[in-house]
This record gives C-alpha cells, sequence and structure tokens, in this order.
C-alpha cells in the first residue's frame, strides 16, 4: 500500500472539519430552530458542511487511483480543498448573518460574498472536469470494478456540476432583472438531480472496494458494480425527467 501523500492528509483533515461543522450546525439548528426549508436557514451549512467534506474525503481517496503524476495531484487536491472550505465558509458565514448565501446582491458585501460562491463554483467544476478526463484518458488502477466505478463517478458527478451551474445561472439572471424571489424558488427543480448526481463518484468506488474484501470472484464483483452504475444512471436519469417537466 501506497504511503499518503502530504497533501491527501491535509485534505482528509479538511473534510472532517468541514463534516464537523456541517453536524455542528445540526446542533444549532435543533437548539435556535427557525424553518428547515427557504433561503436563511441553518440546512445550508449542516447541508453543505456535510457535503462538501464528504466529497473532499471522497475525491482525494478515488482520485489515487488516477495515473496522474503526484506533483499536478498534489496542487489539484490542495486548490480543491481551500474551494471547499471557501465555498462552506461563505454558507455558514451568511447562515450567521441570516441572510441569504447565493443569488443575495442586497448589499456590496452580500454581493462579494455571491460572487466569491459563484467563482468558487466555476473553480470547482473545471477541476472535477480535469479529474473525470484523467479518468478516461487512462484506465484507473484498483480491483476488478474499481475502473469503471471511478469512470462512472466522475462522469456522473459532471452531471451534478452541471445542474448546479444551471441553478446559479438561472438564479444570477432573475435576480438581475429585478425578480429576487423567484430567484431563491427557481433551483427547486434542479436539487433533486444535484443531489443525486453528486456522490455517486463515492458511492460507486466505495462498492468496488468493499467487494474486492469479499471472496467472490472479479466477474462477480464486476457484475455487481455495473448493476450498481445501471441504477445510478437510472435515477440520475429519473431526477433529469422530473427536473425537465418541473422547470
Amino acid at each position: 500500500m501506497k504511503n499518503p501523500l502530504p497533501a491527501e492528509r491535509v485534505c482528509h483533515a479538511t473534510g472532517v472539519l468541514l463534516v464537523l461543522s456541517g453536524l455542528a450546525h445540526l446542533l444549532v439548528f435543533a437548539v435556535d430552530g427557525g424553518p428547515w426549508e427557504g433561503p436563511v436557514s441553518w440546512r445550508k451549512p449542516v447541508t453543505f458542511g456535510l457535503s462538501f467534506g464528504v466529497t473532499l474525503i471522497a475525491v482525494t481517496w478515488v482520485t489515487s487511483y488516477l495515473r496522474l503524476g503526484p506533483r499536478l495531484r498534489t496542487v489539484l487536491l490542495v486548490v480543491f480543498a481551500a474551494d471547499c472550505v471557501v465555498e462552506a465558509g461563505g454558507i455558514t458565514l451568511q447562515a450567521w448573518r441570516r441572510v441569504p448565501s447565493h443569488l443575495n446582491m442586497e448589499t456590496p458585501f452580500d454581493t462579494a460574498v455571491s460572487m466569491t460562491l459563484a467563482v468558487g463554483g466555476g473553480v470547482l467544476v473545471v477541476l472535477l472536469t480535469v479529474f473525470a478526463v484523467a479518468s478516461f484518458r487512462h484506465r484507473p488502477t484498483g480491483p476488478a470494478g474499481m475502473p469503471l466505478a471511478v469512470r462512472s463517478g466522475f462522469a456522473i458527478l459532471l452531471v451534478a456540476l452541471a445542474s448546479g451551474a444551471a441553478m446559479i445561472a438561472r438564479g444570477v439572471a432573475l435576480t438581475r432583472t429585478g425578480h429576487q424571489e423567484a430567484a431563491y424558488h427557481s433551483t427547486a427543480p434542479l436539487k433533486p438531480l444535484h443531489g443525486v448526481s453528486l456522490h455517486a463518484v463515492l458511492v460507486l468506488p466505495a462498492l468496488a472496494w468493499l467487494l474486492s474484501r469479499t471472496a467472490w470472484s472479479e466477474r462477480v464483483r464486476q457484475r455487481i458494480v455495473t448493476a450498481a452504475v445501471g441504477c445510478c444512471a437510472a435515477a440520475v436519469a429519473g431526477a433529469g425527467v422530473w427536473a425537465v417537466l418541473t422547470y
């Protein structure tokens, strides 16, 4: 087993801290109360802290199966970790200020935060696309089913990125035309698609890794991973149809 890169340890620790932040804000919600839904709620620091933390840990682990040079991978992971902190931190800051984090152009400071989050989202898209392209350029390493799991996970993750970009673009367009309240509600149809496709990059490789610990043959393990990929694809397709029908 290869020794982890220093960047991997930093990313894992940062991911854990983000997860703990999300859990801590769940306690804040339990004490403070307030609405769970809506643009101003404790739900956002909870879900985004958990999501960014888990995604950072997952991407750090999964990219160890990619055929990337250690120096390039280190740079990409460090930038990715910093971006995750900026995104979760901005959302958490605005939750404590009791104002919306996204699509909020009410004051110069709110505009700066919203634009920072939007730019950070663009950086995430670029970084994760680089990882996805790398997974298809060269066959990932790992046990039976892992190459398919890694490639499928990143491919499905690109759907999550595309849906997230679509939510931001539509929301910004509505905000700039004076429809602020409509902008906050415009993201609802795409949220299921975004959520369903976000964590396949962890679930599928984790399944392949767990199967490698069994005594089943490589053919059986490959078939199970293939079936899991099909289930994930079906779930994403279903969420996509819902988004189209309700957009």
